[in-house]
């Protein structure tokens, strides 16, 4: 030990061989006229305009990669509402009897059956569509799966009635009113 001070500081306990060491190697890196650490060094244009660049790369990079992965969960989403309509679809073969709806502002008819026509009153078929010109007809559960992953393609699912109390009083209690009354 060159430094009788250190030497005198170690016996006393008042610092530790670790302690004496890292002051040391700091003295030497001195003498050498190197930095001691990184911050202290002059920075370098070149250097920080590669950085920069180097940065602004990766923030390009990522927003690319947001926007595809955004991409292809829309199209699987798209893919997984063609195929709940492809598959559930119900048949309108001899369907006879105009069903009019309303998609945005204007009122559209669809052919359906009389069973059909009964169904979407009492909500448990909806009207689907996949490319707003062709209109669909599926039930009430495949409806409501198109409706979590894509809600502009439901275009109509009425509510299901719900049983009121009947009135023991009213004088008209044997006389339903029929759903498909046309006046």
């Amino acid at each position: 030990m060159a430094n009788p001070f250190q030497e005198q500081l170690l016996k006393a306990g008042l610092v530790d061989e670790k302690r004496v060491k890292k002051v040391r190697h700091d003295e030497a890196r001195k003498r050498k006229g190197q930095p001691r650490d990184k911050t202290e060094a002059a920075p370098d244009p070149a250097l920080k305009a590669a950085e920069e660049a180097r940065r602004l790369e990766a923030e390009r990079s990522r927003e690319l990669n947001r926007r595809q992965k955004e991409a292809a969960e829309r199209r699987a989403l798209e893919a997984q509402v063609r195929q709940l309509v492809d598959t559930h679809r119900l048949s309108r073969k001899d369907a006879e009897l105009p069903y009019h709806f309303q998609h945005g502002s204007a009122v559209r008819r669809i052919l359906v059956t009389r069973e059909q026509r009964d169904r979407l009153g009492n909500g448990r078929l909806g009207i689907v569509t996949l490319d707003d010109e062709h209109y669909d007809i599926v039930p009430r559960e495949a409806a409501e799966k198109i409706r979590e992953r894509d809600a502009s393609r439901l275009v109509l699912l009425n509510e299901p009635a719900q049983k009121t109390e009947k009135d023991e009083d009213d004088p008209y209690a044997g006389y339903e009113v029929p759903d498909d009354l046309m006046w």
